[in-house]
């Protein structure tokens, strides 16, 4: 088995986890790498972009940011990822620093790999291509000030809903314990594949957050009366301006982010450890 380890080293402590990995990989004589930019005892180096074709297994350490960015990286080579937490809440992240031991269970083959669904986001001008998108959690169209309420279309194979709010969230199940659970959206099951549409602080009593189906197809238009700037965020990242002639169109991606599970700890278990004070466990 080969396995690559790409750390975030802003995390704190992510250093330290670097080497105690490269010793028990070591012990399980598992072939393990590092990126060439990244010393590292007991490990091989090899370019970044390389790595998702050499290993079996990708594992990351650092936060949730960390794991969505190298996951969908990894997806592209439909490589299956592991998360070692570093962050506050770690939410995707398998396993905790003091876990480290339930690495043994990879070369036994101890391990259950489950397949979340992603969004393909693509945003059009004037119906033109502009660019293209994947996402995790969530695409969100908010305004460039706090409180500032937009106007926003949401069109769903023909049939429109048409909200007054500070933004809108479409999430994925995987994103649903994000920016969309934070805003009043449901919390769903990641392995199901589903859409939720969220207001965020929506100027109306009935606005309440639509679970779809993911074959559906999802059309986006947003603009303001007092010429508020408008962005599209992707997993947490502003990604393009929105004006009147833009569109954002949403459907389920292609692909597929693989996650390693190695301990027994359930969705539901998860949701009471990770969220019960905001830390993780």
């Amino acid at each position: 088995m080969v396995i690559a380890v790409i750390p975030n080293l802003d995390k704190r402590g992510s250093a330290e986890v670097v080497a105690k990995l490269g010793r028990i990989l070591k012990a399980e004589n598992i072939e393990a790498y590092l990126p060439d930019s990244i010393c590292g005892t007991d490990f091989k180096h090899a370019p970044e972009e390389q790595l998702y074709k050499l290993a079996d297994i990708i594992i990351t350490i650092g936060g949730d940011g960390t794991i969505i960015r190298y996951a969908k990286r990894a997806a592209l080579d439909n490589k299956p990822v592991l998360g070692i937490n570093a962050g506050r809440m770690g939410y995707l992240a398998n396993i905790e620093q003091n876990e480290l031991p339930l690495l043994s269970k990879l070369n036994r083959g101890e391990y259950v790999i489950e397949k979340r669904m992603m969004l393909s986001v693509s945003l059009l001008e004037n119906g033109r291509l502009i660019n293209e998108y994947t996402a995790l959690n969530d695409a969100v169209i908010t305004s460039g000030f706090i409180s500032r309420i937009i106007d926003i279309s949401a069109t769903v194979d023909g049939d429109s809903i048409s909200y007054r709010a500070d933004g809108l969230i479409v999430s994925t199940p995987t994103g649903s314990t994000a920016y969309s659970m934070s805003a009043g959206g449901p919390i769903i099951d990641p392995l199901t594949e589903s859409f939720c549409i969220t207001p965020i602080c929506s100027h109306s009593l009935s606005a309440k957050p639509i679970l779809l189906g993911a074959d559906n197809t999802i059309k986006l238009k947003a603009f303001s009366k007092k010429r508020t700037d408008i962005f599209l965020t992707v997993d947490g990242r502003k990604v393009a301006a929105m004006r009147p002639f833009t569109e954002v169109r949403i459907t389920r991606s292609e692909r597929t982010v693989q996650l390693v599970r190695l301990n027994d700890r359930s969705f539901y278990k998860t949701l009471s450890y990770k969220f019960k004070d905001g830390r993780s466990i």
